[in-house]
């Protein structure tokens, strides 16, 4: 691929959204062709380097995707669901790679981030690490291994601004735990435990999630029968990694065909 991807970034002023930025800015085979915040905000028409307090870089904040997507290949976005939902079908009528990091995602959100992959290609994940998305397919292979004597339990922690829980990612981990098992995770998760709850179920799949300071992001996969316990767990100390992680599924987008794809199929391990 001897061009350069245009990529656009949505979100632009959020941590992530300035951390893609920059690493785009250090690409050498991407470069960044729009960059998106709300209607209202107060970075709207501003040039996006100097409304991060650096040096200009020549791209106005913008307000509508449909003209920024019509310049660009690829779509990076870290949002809200219903923004991402929007940016989805106006992603697809572009025809560029939708790069979805956005967690919180609703059942109703998903089938329609569906419905737009038939025409473009999307790719979506709770985590875009290499390392969380291997951690993902060693619990599926550890959970179909283990017979239902062995309880399972998913622990999260993240910063005290996530504003969703259980993250993307613990589902994602709860979802190869069920899928190791052969069962539906909806069927056999336990969100909540609170005063007198009685015994665990035998076969759930237990969430547990901490939100303080700065926490980049920690998974512990807990695999206890008794008498032993077996822990996978990823650290994440460096949110660079995820950009990366999204920079990396846009460029693997370009030349696939529509559809719905996630970070094991564009790290090969799907």
């Amino acid at each position: 691929m001897a061009e350069s991807v245009g990529v656009v970034v949505t979100g632009v002023s959020g941590r992530m959204g300035q951390m893609l930025v920059r690493e785009i800015a250090a690409h050498d085979r991407l470069h960044l062709a729009g960059a998106l915040e709300r209607a209202g905000h107060d970075w709207i028409g501003r040039d996006l380097g100097e409304a991060m307090g650096g040096a200009a870089l020549g791209v106005a904040v913008s307000d509508d995707p449909l003209e920024a997507f019509s310049r660009a290949q690829a779509v990076i976005d870290f949002t809200a669901p219903a923004a991402t939902v929007a940016f989805a079908e106006l992603a697809a009528q572009a025809r560029a790679v939708h790069v979805i990091g956005t967690t919180g995602l609703a059942p109703e959100d998903l089938e329609k981030i569906r419905a737009a992959a038939r025409h473009a290609v999307v790719v979506r994940a709770g985590n875009m690490s290499l390392g969380v998305n291997l951690l993902t397919k060693v619990t599926e292979q550890v959970a179909k291994a283990l017979d239902l004597d062995w309880d399972i339990e998913i622990v999260e922690a993240h910063h005290n601004r996530k504003v969703d829980a259980p993250s993307g990612t613990a589902l994602m981990l709860g979802e190869a735990a069920a899928a190791g098992r052969g069962v539906a995770l909806d069927a056999v998760s336990d969100r909540g435990r609170d005063g007198i709850t009685g015994a665990r179920e035998p076969g759930a799949i237990g969430f547990h999630a901490i939100r303080g300071g700065d926490i980049v992001g920690e998974h512990e996969v807990i695999f206890a029968t008794a008498g032993e316990r077996i822990t996978l767990k990823h650290i994440a100390s460096d949110r660079s990694l995820f950009a990366r992680g999204a920079l990396k599924a846009a460029l693997w987008g370009q030349d696939k065909a529509p559809g719905e794809y996630d970070m094991l199929d564009v790290l090969g391990l799907s």
